[in-house]
């Protein structure tokens, strides 16, 4: 992204940056960091074929969410997709909700290439793998980069294959056909096992079904219980999501009936919990 926007998004995604823990050259746990941010983030699988993430502002809170059923480097990438529609676009409150098309950069929507272009800047300024490239690369002027070194940056950073292929092409360090040959020789050799012979971190191929919700929530929904808001049966999945029982927090309900009706879908109840 070129002019004064994309020079506006770079210091912006290097802003945020700063306020992460960074090891050598990527972001170690930019979860953990959006929540020092003041961010609240949900993970949760709602299946292949669902959303891959979205971010509202609600009140002074934002609250951002991102679908586990993704692998670990592609879930990475949703979140720092999302921080940029927070910082980029969060003045306008609007619910921004991500799919495999905004997320893939293939939307033609200005702000979803704004956020995917926040995103790369944020997990791989330009200056930062320009030295990783000088430093940890030795081969790089004198031959094409391999597969293996490209699991190396994808390790390093954080990132998934694809996006550390088209993050080196938009920085000019490979060219079209070198990202087609570097695409096929991944998929002769399988990311996994590239991962594991350069001894990189092989969590980032895989699909974590995590599920993450912060506490807080969880006194919501017992409150909204105990003032006969919800039903049982919502409680009692929303529990699971804890993997809690209603005997574990039996200290905290207040007994009562006739709130047994109305059940809600629990996939609903993501939504509401941000409501």
């Amino acid at each position: 992204m070129q002019g004064s926007r994309g020079r506006e998004i770079r210091i912006k995604a290097d802003e945020f940056r700063e306020k992460c823990k960074v090891s050598r050259y990527g972001i170690v746990n930019l979860f953990k960091d959006c929540e020092r941010q003041g961010y609240k983030v949900l993970r949760y699988p709602l299946g292949e074929a669902a959303d891959l993430g979205f971010t509202l502002k609600k009140d002074n809170d934002v609250v951002i969410f991102t679908n586990t059923c993704s692998r670990l480097s592609r879930e990475i990438f949703t979140l720092a997709h999302e921080i940029g529609h927070v910082i980029l676009h969060g003045e306008e409150g609007l619910p921004f909700i991500d799919d495999k098309i905004t997320i893939s950069g293939r939307s033609t929507d200005e702000k979803e290439q704004e956020a995917n272009y926040f995103a790369a800047c944020l997990l791989m300024p330009a200056d930062e793998v320009e030295r990783f490239l000088d430093l940890k690369i030795t081969s790089f002027l004198e031959q094409r980069l391999s597969a293996m070194d490209i699991a190396r940056i994808m390790s390093e950073f954080n990132v998934s294959f694809d996006m550390a292929l088209y993050r080196l092409e938009n920085l000019g360090k490979i060219n079209e056909g070198e990202r087609l040959m570097l695409n096929s020789e991944k998929n002769l050799k399988r990311v996994g096992n590239l991962l594991k012979s350069v001894g990189g971190n092989s969590r980032l191929n895989v699909v974590t079904n995590d599920i993450d919700i912060p506490y807080e929530y969880l006194d919501y929904v017992i409150y909204n219980y105990n003032h006969n808001a919800i039903p049982k049966d919502t409680l009692e999945r929303v529990l699971e999501c804890y993997q809690l029982s209603l005997e574990d927090v039996s200290d905290r309900l207040v007994n009562h009936f006739g709130n047994e009706e109305d059940d809600d879908d629990s996939d609903d109840m993501i939504g509401d919990l941000t409501e």
